[in-house]
């Protein structure tokens, strides 16, 4: 027979090896995480479809941009037509060009220059993305957007999802008429929080899109929508991002709508925002 002390002992034992265990399988799935976030990220798709190819827009013409780290960059651009005002894209983390061409067609309709940025790693561009190297590729656009001939005060940022980081860092770097946020959040910690709970994202974050510490710093009149059942990004961190945003600003949820299909409502919204936000001449 066994001791009760022996069996304590063998108790002991192997529940330090099973914490042993545990703390090594934890430790390799930090790791991995911390290596592959990334991955987990950006989602970017590696063809590039030609615009005559596309469907899209016929007033939409493909404009080449180079940015200040040298990776060449293309985009679609719409030049504005009745209207002053010109909106810069920005789509969410697995889109591309073809994909988001339709979203341009109410604003192009209505009279308003669009123009749909790309990042690097995208739409089968060259380059791999971060959070640095996305913001150089906005920077690079907006600039050439100003070259073309649109003042700053006349662009509006338009970001969707992860496209809303990259549009409240252009907002604090430019003068912009506007800024409109589609399924916005606080950060990618805080989002990235809610999907893997178990991990301490914030420290292991690389890639941060801090939006609610930037967005004090946007002077411009703000636009915010979440889809009521958006699944993906809390409609919660939008309203929560309103609430830090400096007015005018304006928040509104879109019932019913998820994650990726509130740009019909969102159109019908923002153009009568834009309407007096940017009025005609």
């Amino acid at each position: 027979m066994h001791s009760a002390t022996g069996t304590l002992g063998d108790f002991v034992k192997i529940l330090k090896a099973s914490l042993a265990l545990a703390a090594v399988l934890y430790l390799t799935v930090v790791t991995v995480f911390f290596f592959d976030q990334r991955n987990l990220l950006y989602f970017p798709t590696h063809i590039y479809t030609p615009l005559a190819d596309a469907q899209a827009n016929r007033a939409f013409e493909e404009v080449s941009v180079t940015t200040d780290d040298g990776v060449h960059l293309k985009a679609w651009y719409a030049p504005a037509t009745t209207k002053p005002c010109t909106i810069a894209f920005f789509h969410g983390n697995a889109d591309s060009l073809r994909y988001d061409a339709p979203i341009a067609d109410p604003y192009i309709r209505a009279g308003y220059g669009f123009l749909l940025a790309e990042y690097r790693g995208y739409s089968g561009l060259p380059g791999t993305p971060t959070e640095k190297g996305l913001y150089n590729d906005a920077r690079s656009d907006l600039q050439d957007l100003m070259a073309r001939g649109v003042p700053e005060n006349r662009m509006i940022l338009f970001g969707h999802s992860l496209g809303a980081g990259v549009a409240v860092e252009m907002a604090t770097e430019f003068r912009p008429g506007g800024v409109m946020l589609l399924a916005p959040f606080l950060s990618i910690p805080k989002v990235a929080q809610i999907h893997y709970p178990f991990l301490p994202v914030n420290l292991l974050a690389l890639d941060r899109f801090d939006n609610e510490k930037k967005i004090s710093s946007v002077r411009a009149p703000v636009l915010i929508a979440n889809g009521s059942h958006d699944e993906v990004i809390p409609p919660a961190q939008g309203h929560d991002l309103y609430a830090l945003a400096n007015q005018p600003r304006e928040f509104d949820s879109l019932p019913g709508r998820g994650h990726g299909d509130a740009f019909d409502d969102f159109a019908t919204l923002s153009l009568g925002w834009l309407g007096r936000v940017c009025p005609a001449h």
